[in-house]
């Protein structure tokens, strides 16, 4: 298990439903103004691992990816919400402006697929997944962390993961 560094961990998972535990471990800890952002190529994995954040978190939607309208919104019975971005269809900055990030940081949790595009307009405040297609069902994932909340939850997937505290 390499820790790179006090800020980063990385994980192979071996199967979908590995990665959805793991997405089930982060969304058990999540609250209104995370950001979670999911880099990675098409089949890496990025849904499966946000359909495990969000039944973690209580979520009362289905997810889907939204690649075709940008933002989906899930709630849960407590009437708190998490924003599901994919960014990849973004064509330029001002159309990223638009979506407004602020506003859905201020009502509930970010996840953003293809963050890459999205450049300053990121909260420096997140956690950072990579994901990597290594082989059929297995996956490798890079979490890295900056800002101490984004730091708290990849202590949290340290500890799912590795066991400990």
């Amino acid at each position: 298990m390499p820790i790179l560094d006090a800020h980063t961990v990385e994980f192979f998972s071996k199967s979908p439903e590995q990665t959805r535990r793991i997405g089930i471990r982060l969304g058990k800890a999540l609250k209104a103004g995370d950001v979670i952002c999911l880099q990675g190529e098409l089949g890496a994995g990025k849904t499966t691992f946000v359909q495990g954040v969000a039944q973690g978190w209580g979520s009362l939607d289905a997810v889907s990816s939204p690649t075709f309208i940008l933002v989906n919104q899930y709630r849960r019975a407590d009437d708190e919400k998490i924003f599901h971005l994919d960014t990849y269809r973004l064509a330029s900055q001002p159309e990223a402006e638009e979506l407004d990030l602020d506003a859905m940081l201020a009502e509930g949790i970010l996840l953003i697929e293809w963050p890459e595009r999205l450049g300053a307009l990121i909260p420096a405040e997140r956690l950072w997944i990579k994901l990597d297609h290594l082989a059929e069902e297995h996956r490798q994932m890079n979490f890295n962390a900056s800002g101490k909340r984004a730091d708290e939850l990849l202590n949290e997937i340290r500890n799912s993961i590795f066991g400990g505290g």
